[in-house]
């Protein structure tokens, strides 16, 4: 059984649909632990009332990068940490951490990658410009975490159409809608393979 590290920055409905995965065995593993940049968001909410250990780790809170790098790589090995999933977590990782966990950090994006990703493209900037540019159809996307945004290795993908009277708003909770179906299917099919690995035959 794989342990899961969430990262998050916001409300986290994703880390809900992770939780929701395990709780029902869909996902063969376990969330050792949340982490944040942020205090008082509904993601840390969501940790306590799953009795799930989190800490907020800001870059700012430290004096240095290495710092804050050291502490981060710290936490993730005390939690013994097999996979990373980033849900709406707002901060670039740190090289050193997609060197120590390579491959095993995922993000999901509110786009079909390749469109519609890299810096500036998160949350509602994304669905403006998808609408603005007339596209007919959106979705997500989970991608292996590398030191470009939004550039890994594509993992899965879930497409929704973009009608005629949509707004940001309501294209983001159709996305929004996928993407607690897809990011769950696609750790759990990750899960499943570091499972294998770690127990062979």
């Amino acid at each position: 059984m794989i342990n899961i590290v969430v990262f998050a920055s916001g409300s986290g409905t994703n880390f809900q649909a992770i939780i929701d995965a395990v709780h029902n065995g869909q996902i063969n593993g376990l969330i050792q632990g949340l982490i944040t940049n942020k205090k008082g968001i509904q993601a840390i909410e969501r940790a306590q009332k799953n009795n799930i250990a989190y800490r907020c780790l800001s870059p700012t809170d430290f004096s240095s990068d290495q710092e804050y790098i050291d502490t981060l790589l710290n936490q993730l090995q005390d939690w013994n940490t097999d996979l990373i999933a980033l849900a709406g977590y707002m901060i670039k990782i740190p090289p050193q951490i997609i060197e120590a966990y390579q491959n095993r950090i995922i993000n999901i994006h509110p786009s079909l990658l390749p469109k519609y990703g890299g810096k500036g493209f998160y949350g509602m900037n994304v669905h403006r410009a998808v609408i603005e540019d007339e596209e007919k159809k959106s979705g997500c996307t989970v991608h292996i975490v590398t030191e470009e945004y939004d550039k890994g290795p594509i993992l899965g993908q879930r497409k929704v159409p973009v009608k005629q009277s949509d707004t940001p708003e309501t294209l983001a909770k159709r996305v929004l809608k996928e993407e607690h179906e897809l990011f769950p299917k696609v750790i759990s099919d990750l899960a499943n393979q570091l499972n294998n690995k770690s127990n062979p035959q």
